[in-house]
């Protein structure tokens, strides 16, 4: 979170969103000044992973504007589907989160596989105006399942510990068989081809460090696209919305103001998430413990206690970079 802004503590509300027999778990975050805002953001996170892949970015992002952050069928401890999990099936859950709190030109963010879902969404929907496309995947040159494992690899090496740790218990929720249900669609989906029927402007970001999203892909979705900016961030690797959410909050902000050049590179200075300022280990634990709570309120079905973890770590990480000062 910056460190010269003022910061306000996020509300969290946890919803869930059924549509024709599926569920989708939406965390809504938002503050006393960004309640009543037009407008709003919708976070679509990566396949096998959730909303806890936003708990920086989203908190930063509801300063401005509410956030609706989603855990997508089968994902988050959701129980999965009988139908084919393809883009078009999870694009249509996102559809029925946009009806149900009836977001009709939301600003949509997804990162990995979330950017295809929420291109899928784009091309149906002419009247979103703005979209941030994170990381996207699959490279058309790499288009094999072996080849993405090893470019998945090669960005971890350059991600923080505890991302890992994220991404492992994320997967171990989604478990193996739905993953592999899903997979082939994600590495199917022709990305670029699509993004031609999107009228909507587009902003770009990758990290430096993400073999998953190499630079020359981000050039060809730009000429895919009708209105595309393409940003990089320094230091940063695939999951850039996290390690770095600071820098994407300030690219999208700058984006959606009008204020940003068409294509450029962020500094991993400017880009990174402070140091927390306050509570120390304590305060840290706290944090680890309410994560662990979730997942295994998650992994019960116990929607109680998702919420009730995902508010108290939200206040803990409120005093840990605030100090508890408003």
């Amino acid at each position: 979170m910056p460190e010269d802004a003022e910061i306000e503590p996020a509300d969290i509300d946890v919803e869930t969103v059924e549509f024709d027999g599926v569920r989708t778990r939406v965390t809504r975050v938002q503050t006393e000044r960004s309640a009543h805002a037009d407008r709003a953001f919708v976070l679509i996170a990566g396949i096998g992973v959730a909303a806890t892949y936003f708990d920086l970015l989203a908190p930063t992002l509801a300063q401005e504007a509410r956030v609706f952050a989603l855990d997508l069928p089968g994902f988050a401890g959701q129980r999965a589907p009988r139908a084919d999990p393809s883009v078009s099936f999870f694009a249509d859950q996102v559809e029925a989160v946009l009806d149900r709190f009836d977001l009709g030109d939301p600003v949509l963010i997804g990162h990995s596989f979330g950017t295809q879902i929420a291109t899928e969404v784009l091309a149906r929907r002419p009247g979103i105006r703005h979209a941030v496309l994170i990381g996207p995947v699959v490279n058309d040159r790499e288009r094999s399942m072996p080849l993405q494992a090893i470019r998945f690899a090669q960005s971890s090496l350059f991600e923080p510990f505890r991302l890992v740790l994220l991404a492992v218990s994320a997967y171990l929720l989604c478990g193996f068989a739905y993953f592999l249900r899903v997979l082939p669609h994600m590495m199917q989906y022709r990305l670029a081809d699509r993004l031609r029927d999107v009228s909507a402007q587009v902003l770009l970001i990758r990290g430096a460090r993400d073999f998953s999203s190499p630079r020359y892909y981000h050039s060809a979705l730009v000429r895919a696209a009708r209105d595309a900016w393409r940003w990089e961030i320094h230091g940063a690797a695939h999951s850039v919305i996290n390690g770095n959410a600071i820098g994407v909050a300030k690219l999208t902000t700058a984006f959606l103001a009008g204020d940003l050049a068409r294509r450029g590179q962020m500094s991993a200075e400017e880009a990174r998430v402070p140091d927390p300022a306050h509570g120390g280990i304590a305060l840290a634990w706290r944090a680890a413990r309410y994560r662990v709570q979730e997942w295994f309120s998650a992994k019960e079905g116990d929607e109680v206690g998702v919420e009730h973890a995902k508010e108290s770590h939200a206040a803990v990480m409120w005093r840990a970079f605030t100090g508890g000062r408003r």
